[in-house]
């Protein structure tokens, strides 16, 4: 299996994936709103874009759909639920199915709620093993809930979900935000040396070749998985000075997921 991480450059800052059988030359197109840069790469890769997936229905994410299936006839694959708001689902998602790419890929279906109700991470299994987390998780930072999500249900998928994946896992996000996620990091957690180191190497990288985050390092360096920390919670309370002294993980959360929609 080789995953290709395709930077746009757009005002978005979009990130799109393919997922290839180097066996077969078959390969899955992730999220290509920029579609003629996805199959140009694939076309110099020597692979065959068999199927499409989008994370989610968002239109920075979708809206590369109709030009590269027209070139491509490529099968499109999304969340079940998402059916009335991306046309031409050919195949609906759900918790647990898997996704074949040719004789030697298999990606494990996330259904992780929460930027939208309908959205899907893949899990790619393997000595590296790799999340394709859509606009979920960003590299050093967590989805927003404005469009069709839900903070509480985005806790949920942390704690329940990708809390629980290997440590080892590589966070492959739907955009470059990671300098922009650590500042935010390092203004809720000034003490956080690992956060600042990493913005020290990030801040001015090419992001055609870019710092890719484990989810180990995610725990160390991501406020959202940083529930517990003291210094977290110190300065969430002068900002919500009715949050108790010992909050709950959940109540942290939603505090942060707050100030970062103001941040």
């Amino acid at each position: 299996m080789v995953i290709e991480q395709i930077y746009t450059g757009n005002a978005y800052r979009n990130f799109h994936y393919l997922i290839a059988c180097v066996d077969t030359g078959e390969a899955l197109a992730v999220d290509p709103l920029e579609a003629d840069r996805v199959l140009a790469h694939a076309v110099g890769k020597g692979w065959r874009i068999t199927q499409v997936l989008n994370t989610h229905e968002h239109a920075d994410h979708t809206g590369g759909n109709a030009r590269l299936i027209a070139a491509t006839g490529a099968r499109l694959l999304a969340h079940a639920g998402a059916k009335a708001r991306i046309p031409g689902i050919d195949r609906g998602l759900e918790a647990g199915d898997v996704i074949a790419v040719g004789k030697t890929v298999e990606l494990e279906v996330l259904d992780t709620p929460g930027h939208t109700m309908s959205h899907v991470c893949l899990f790619c299994r393997g000595e590296q093993p790799a999340l394709i987390s859509g606009d979920t998780l960003f590299n050093a930072g967590a989805g927003n809930c404005h469009h069709g999500g839900h903070p509480e249900s985005l806790y949920q998928t942390f704690v329940e979900q990708l809390a629980r994946l290997p440590d080892e896992t590589r966070v492959l996000p739907g955009h470059d935000y990671i300098a922009n996620n650590l500042r935010f990091t390092l203004d809720r957690e000034p003490d956080n040396t690992r956060a600042r180191a990493l913005l020290a190497e990030v801040q001015d990288q090419d992001p055609h070749a870019p710092r890719v985050t484990t989810l180990g390092e995610e725990k160390e360096i991501n406020t959202f998985f940083r529930l517990g920390s003291r210094s977290v919670i110190a300065r969430l309370r002068e900002v919500f000075p009715d949050l108790p002294p010992e909050p709950s993980p959940k109540e942290v959360f939603l505090h942060l997921r707050a100030l970062r929609n103001k941040w």
